[in-house]
C-alpha cells in the first residue's frame, strides 16, 4: 500500500479514537446527573447534557469508581511524599484534575495529561473560555503553538501522540516531570486502541523511566464469547479496532504482560470481581436504587468484559492498590466440563424476541407469548408448528389481547385445556397484574383470512389471597392429592428487586389456597428455573438478593400434609448461574443457558443427575450457526421425539452501548450425548 494511502488511513483511526472521547465524556456526564457519583465539572466539556440509558450510567459509574478508587489509594499511600504525580495518558476530556483541586486533594501532587494534539488543543480552549474551569487552572505558561497547551503550578496540558515515545519523554521532561518521584500512570481505555507493538511499548518505557511508579489500566477483555464479539464488532464499525483483545484477552494474559514488560507486581480484576468486592454494600443499594432497572444480564457480561489493573514498581509495590477479593465471589468455580460439545443447529423460522415466554400445548405445537422485538415492546402472541417439512410459523387470529408483557410464566394446563399467563411487565414501573387464560382453537376464526390458528385470550377471575404482581418468577404446574396446583415462586417487581415467597392457585377452583409447607425455603430469587417433578418441583439457581448468581438445586415435595422442601447437595457443584431454562427428563435436570459471573466460556447445558446427586458441563458447538448464540432472555422447549433435543427460541440483550443483539432463529441442542 503506498505511503500516502497508509498515512490517510492512520489519521482516519486517530481521529475515529479522538470520536470515542466525545462520547465517553457525555455518558459520564450523564452518569453524574443522574447521582452515581459527584462531578460538577464534567457538564463543562460537553455542549449538551443528554440522559442516557441506566445500564450505560451503571456501566460508566463502576468505570470511575475504579479509577477514583486507585487514585485515591495511591494519594494516600504517598500522603508523606513531598512530590507525587498523576500522568493521565489518553486523558481526553477527563475531569480528575478538577475535582482533585476543589476537593483540596493536590497537596504536593502534579496532574500532566497526555493525548493527541486536537484533543488537548479543543480542552484548553473549552478551560480557558469556561469561568469555573479557569478558575481553577493559571494559565500563565499556556502556549497554543507547542506541544504544551495549559501549563500551572499543578496542571500540565500536553498535545502529544502516545505512540511516539521520544517525543512524549521530550515533551513531558520539558514540562517538568519528576522521573524519580512516585507516579500514577493512568489509562482509560486508550492504549488497546493502538497496535499492541505500540501498546507494549507505553508499558515498557512507564516502568523503565518510572521506577517509583504504578499503572492504572481500565479496558475491555473476553473478545470470543457472544457479547465479546458483538463488543469487538461495533469498534470496528467506529474504525477504532481494540487490538489488544486478541494477544491479551482475558485478564491472566494482561497480567502476564505487565510482570513481562518489567513490572514487579500486578493485580487484575474484572469489574464483577472489583464492583461485589470492593463497593460496599450500602454504597450498592445506594446506586441500584437511583433507577428503575431490569438488565442484570447485560450488567454481568458488560462487567465480564472490562477490568481495572493496577502495576507497580519500586518502593511503591509494597502497598496494593487492588488485592484479590478474599472471597472470589463463586467467580473461580471452575466447571467439571465434558469433553463431549452439544451440537447446536437452526431452525429455519425467524423469531427475534427478547423476554418471551414458551409452552408446548401440544406435539408440535409451541405457544409463544409476549417479549420484545426490533420493533420495540409488544411482541405479538405467535404459535409454531412442526410439521413434516420442519418448523413453521403459524398464521394466527387473536380474541383478547395480553398487552405488553415481558419476563412472564405461560404453563400449560393438564388435559390440553390451554394455558394460564401470570405476571410480566411492560417496564421496570409497570408490573402486569391478574391472570389470563390462553386457548387455541386450530380451525381459526370465521372472521379471519383463513389463519391456521385463533388463539382466544380470557381474564382468570380468583379468589384468596393473590400474590403481588411481579415478572422473574416461576409458576409450575404440580399436583397434591389428585388436584393440580399452578405454584408461584420468586421474582421481583417494581418495589421489591428479589422476592422469596410462593404462592399456590387450585387450577379447578381457580382459588390461592394455603398449603402446609415443610422444610427450609430457599432463599429469595429471581431468573431461576422450576421444573415439574414428581408433582413437584425442583428448582435450580437464579439470582439472589447480594446480586449473586445461585447454584444450589432445590426440590419441592408432595406430602401427605402438603409438600416439603429438600435441599440437593450435588458434586460437583454446578457453577452458579441466572436467566437459564430447565427441564426434567426421567431423573436428570438439563440447565441450558443462562448467565454466570465465571470468567472462562459461557453457560452451554449442565446435567444434575438427582439420582447420582452428580452435575457435568457440557460446551456448545455453535460452528453451525452464523450469529452470536446469546443465551438469556430466551424460552425453551424439551423435543423428545424422534431424538432427544432442546428448542432454543428468542434471547439476545442490550450489549450495553455496542447495540442490541437478536437471536435470528430458534435452533435446537442435540440432547443424545446427554442422555445416553
Amino acid at each position: 500500500m503506498p505511503t500516502t494511502n497508509r498515512k490517510k488511513q492512520k489519521q482516519g483511526r486517530d481521529t475515529a479514537v479522538q470520536g470515542t472521547n466525545d462520547s465517553s465524556v457525555v455518558s459520564k456526564v450523564s452518569a453524574a446527573a443522574q447521582g452515581y457519583f459527584r462531578d460538577s465539572f464534567l457538564r463543562h466539556f460537553v455542549c449538551k447534557v443528554a440522559r442516557r440509558a441506566p445500564l450505560i450510567n451503571r456501566g460508566y459509574y463502576v468505570r470511575w469508581r475504579a479509577v477514583d478508587h486507585c487514585v485515591g489509594r495511591f494519594l494516600q499511600m504517598t500522603a508523606d511524599c513531598p512530590c507525587r504525580q498523576i500522568l493521565s495518558l489518553g486523558a481526553g476530556f477527563d475531569s480528575l484534575y478538577f475535582r482533585l483541586h476543589a476537593d483540596g486533594a493536590l497537596d504536593g501532587v502534579v496532574v500532566f495529561e497526555v493525548d493527541f494534539h486536537d484533543v488537548s488543543r479543543r480542552k484548553a480552549a473549552l478551560i480557558s473560555s469556561n469561568a469555573t474551569l479557569r478558575e481553577k487552572v493559571d494559565l500563565h505558561l499556556a502556549s497554543l503553538t507547542g506541544p504544551v497547551y495549559a501549563s500551572s503550578a499543578q496542571y500540565r496540558l500536553l498535545g502529544v501522540d502516545v505512540r511516539e515515545e521520544t517525543q512524549v519523554e521530550e515533551a513531558l521532561h520539558g514540562a517538568g516531570l519528576d522521573w524519580a518521584a512516585p507516579t500514577l500512570n493512568l489509562s482509560e481505555v486508550v492504549l488497546t486502541y493502538m497496535e499492541t507493538q505500540w501498546s507494549d511499548g507505553v508499558i515498557s518505557w512507564a516502568a523503565r523511566l518510572l521506577p517509583q511508579s504504578i499503572f492504572v489500566m481500565y479496558e475491555q477483555i473476553r473478545p470470543h464469547d457472544p457479547f465479546g464479539r458483538i463488543m469487538r464488532d461495533h469498534f470496528v464499525k467506529l474504525n477504532s479496532t481494540l487490538h489488544a483483545l486478541q494477544q491479551y484477552p482475558d485478564t491472566a494474559a494482561h497480567t502476564r504482560r505487565f510482570l513481562d514488560k518489567g513490572w514487579e507486581e500486578c493485580v487484575c480484576l474484572d469489574m464483577n470481581d472489583f464492583y461485589l468486592g470492593f463497593v460496599p454494600e450500602e454504597e450498592r443499594s445506594r446506586v441500584e436504587s437511583l433507577e428503575p432497572f431490569d438488565e442484570y444480564e447485560e450488567w454481568h457480561q458488560k462487567c465480564s468484559h472490562y477490568f481495572i489493573l493496577t502495576a507497580s514498581r519500586g518502593s511503591l509495590s509494597a502497598q496494593a492498590l487492588l488485592t484479590h477479593p478474599s472471597v472470589s465471589l463463586l467467580a473461580l468455580m471452575r466447571p467439571s466440563w465434558s469433553p463431549t460439545a452439544l451440537s447446536v443447529r437452526t431452525v429455519p423460522v425467524c423469531v427475534e424476541r427478547l423476554g418471551t415466554t414458551s409452552t408446548s400445548l401440544n406435539p408440535g405445537q409451541i405457544l409463544l407469548t409476549g417479549g420484545s422485538s426490533r420493533g420495540g415492546r409488544g411482541a405479538e402472541t405467535t404459535v409454531l408448528l412442526k410439521g413434516q417439512e420442519g418448523w413453521r410459523s403459524a398464521s394466527v387470529s387473536h380474541q383478547g389481547d395480553l398487552g405488553v408483557r415481558l419476563y412472564h410464566t405461560v404453563t400449560s394446563l393438564p388435559g390440553g385445556g390451554g394455558a394460564v399467563v401470570y405476571g410480566g411487565r411492560s417496564s421496570p414501573i409497570s408490573p402486569a397484574t391478574g391472570l389470563l387464560k390462553v386457548t387455541l382453537d386450530p380451525h381459526g376464526s370465521p372472521d379471519s383470512e383463513n389463519p391456521d390458528i385463533n388463539v382466544c385470550v380470557k381474564q382468570m377471575v380468583c379468589t384468596g389471597d393473590s400474590p403481588q404482581p411481579r415478572w422473574r418468577h416461576t409458576a409450575t404446574l404440580i399436583c397434591h392429592k389428585g388436584k393440580d396446583f399452578l405454584f408461584v415462586f420468586g421474582g421481583r417487581n417494581q418495589s421489591e428487586r428479589v422476592l422469596g415467597d410462593s404462592y399456590f392457585l387450585c387450577l379447578d377452583q381457580q382459588h390461592w389456597a394455603e398449603m402446609p409447607v415443610e422444610g427450609a425455603a430457599p432463599e429469595a430469587r429471581l431468573a431461576h428455573s422450576a421444573s415439574s417433578y414428581q408433582g413437584g418441583v425442583v428448582m435450580f439457581g437464579g439470582l439472589g438478593r447480594r446480586g449473586l448468581p445461585l447454584g444450589d438445586t432445590t426440590v419441592l415435595r408432595p406430602t401427605d400434609r402438603g409438600f416439603s422442601w429438600e435441599r440437593i447437595e450435588v458434586q460437583p457443584p454446578p457453577v452458579p448461574r441466572y436467566s437459564h431454562s430447565a427441564h426434567m427428563v426421567g431423573e436428570k435436570l438439563v440447565v441450558v443457558g443462562g448467565v454466570w459471573l465465571h470468567s472462562d466460556g459461557v453457560p452451554g447445558v449442565a446435567v444434575i443427575d438427582l439420582i447420582t446427586r452428580s452435575s457435568m458441563e457440557f460446551t456448545l458447538d455453535t460452528t453451525s450457526v452464523p450469529w452470536p448464540l446469546m443465551l438469556h432472555s430466551f424460552c425453551s422447549e424439551l423435543m423428545e421425539a424422534p431424538d432427544p433435543a432442546v428448542l432454543l427460541i428468542g434471547g439476545g440483550g442490550n450489549c450495553f452501548s455496542f447495540g442490541t443483539h437478536f437471536n435470528l432463529q430458534p435452533a435446537t441442542v442435540d440432547l443424545k450425548p446427554v442422555l445416553g
